[in-house]
């Protein structure tokens, strides 16, 4: 009896330090290695060294001179990475119902033609990086409108963003809002605001 569980103590801190630490430290090192960037969470820096986000994460664009991501469940405010959820509220829900339509509201006030699915519905994880073609051209008008740009420059600009799916055929084409957002501020400089 003790042979056997001498054994099974044996067998389980070998596994343990195989499974749980040696096999972990291997596959962090090789994707330290192969995919830098990615496995240090994709940041993105600003001029300043500064790290402003991550293109893997969404976060909160409210202001009209930028493109303006999915909407978030994830947190009480949305945006949260440390609350990411979708919101749970199934297709029957009048929760669900009245938050699309006010979206909806929202989004036909700035502008006119098809509202993109992705405008007015949340993501499973409330924290998707990116929007549709569609999506992202649709708010070309607010965006130049509040940069005192050309509206068909800025959407040949957005255009010019659009990330063909993965491997050329999995997954849709995308726009990644903070990478782009971050593009708009150098080629078309937000309008400074006279002194008063």
């Amino acid at each position: 009896m003790f042979a056997q569980a001498r054994a099974a103590i044996v067998a389980t801190l070998f596994f343990t330090l195989l499974l749980g630490v040696g096999y972990p430290l291997v596959v962090t090192a090789i994707a330290q290695v192969a995919f830098p960037s990615q496995a240090g969470g994709s940041l993105i820096r600003d001029a300043g060294g500064q790290v402003v986000g991550s293109s893997q994460l969404a976060q909160s664009f409210t202001r009209p001179e930028y493109l303006h991501p999915r909407p978030s469940a994830a947190g009480a405010n949305g945006y949260d990475a440390t609350g990411s959820s979708g919101s749970n509220l199934g297709p029957l829900n009048p929760a669900l119902a009245e938050r699309v339509k006010k979206d909806a509201d929202g989004l036909r006030a700035e502008g006119s033609g098809a509202i993109p699915a992705d405008a007015v519905t949340t993501s499973a994880s409330g924290l998707d990086p990116h929007i549709s073609p569609e999506n992202a051209q649709r708010q070309a008008a607010r965006i130049a409108a509040a940069r005192g740009a050309d509206p068909a420059a800025v959407e040949r600009f957005i255009a010019a963003r659009i990330g063909a799916p993965a491997l050329g055929v999995l997954g849709q084409p995308t726009v990644n809002v903070l990478t782009t957002n971050l593009a708009l501020d150098a080629a078309f400089p937000r309008r400074q605001r006279p002194a008063q």
